[in-house]
């Protein structure tokens, strides 16, 4: 059952699960906190799961204006310290490490690990802010379709289009349910994010780095160069796994990031 705190005037949903070392979760775009379902049921039985909705998504309340990683991050915090958590492993897959990367910048001392899933440090380049604002547009006009259209496709890696037909069409599904006004404010949010690479170098908590090998919207070498960056760091590539790698082969995502966990005793 979700729980709901107010954060900037408006309603962030969120859900806290198990005991022990807190572990928080971070949905990538344009999903929700659901997204992580099964890594709940996983990780609840020996840990304090937290998740939470990003404004306008799943079941927090839409606000306005573009959403930025910081404001992910900002209303992340607010709910660890609703939850009397003083640390956490913050978990975040593409959006999600964003956010991730913008609480170690702002919040490093509520950091005890990271997990990088799937996700990048560089800022969009021109053409990517270019293709966010059209999509953007074309969500205007069609509404949740549209980004499904575009993004499903890319989204989830070969091997999950040709051999598990079911998780390609919960996440269709998932994607398509989204408000189109949230899509849009996270695509402006997404757009206008700044460049994390400086804040690599800064990570000084246990980092865990976790890509799919058939990722094409945030490839294998972006998952190197932020191992490369993040002393002491440790790169897992997940065989037949494209971007939503906790959803194509939860079974191997959970056994890494269960081995990473278990390491904090």
């Amino acid at each position: 059952m979700a729980m709901r705190l107010e954060v900037g005037g408006t309603e962030i949903a969120y859900d806290v699960q198990g005991d022990g070392l807190a572990v928080l979760f971070l949905h990538a775009f344009p999903l929700s906190r659901a997204m992580w379902d099964v890594q709940v049921a996983s990780f609840s039985q020996r840990y304090r799961v937290v998740r939470v909705d990003a404004r306008g998504f799943g079941e927090s309340a839409l606000g306005s204006g573009p959403l930025s990683m910081e404001e992910i991050a900002e209303a992340a915090i607010r709910v660890l310290d609703a939850a009397g958590i003083s640390q956490a492993v913050a978990c975040g897959l593409s959006m999600g490490g964003y956010a991730a990367l913008a609480m170690v910048r702002l919040f490093q001392e509520r950091i005890r690990g990271l997990v990088l899933s799937d996700t990048k440090a560089g800022a969009d380049n021109d053409e990517a802010r270019r293709s966010r604002a059209a999509l953007a547009d074309r969500v205007r006009e069609h509404g949740a379709s549209a980004a499904v259209e575009a993004m499903l496709p890319k989204i989830l890696g070969a091997t999950t289009h040709l051999q598990r037909p079911e998780v390609v069409r919960r996440v269709g599904q998932a994607m398509g349910a989204a408000q189109p006004q949230a899509v849009v404010n996270a695509l402006a949010g997404l757009a206008a994010r700044p460049d994390a690479t400086g804040t690599l170098t800064a990570i000084r908590v246990p980092t865990l780095v976790l890509c799919g090998v058939e990722d094409v919207l945030t490839p294998v070498a972006e998952a190197e160069a932020l191992h490369r960056a993040i002393a002491g760091s440790r790169l897992v590539v997940l065989p037949g796994a494209g971007h939503l790698s906790n959803l194509e082969t939860p079974e191997v995502f959970n056994r890494e990031l269960g081995a990473f966990l278990g390491s904090f005793g």
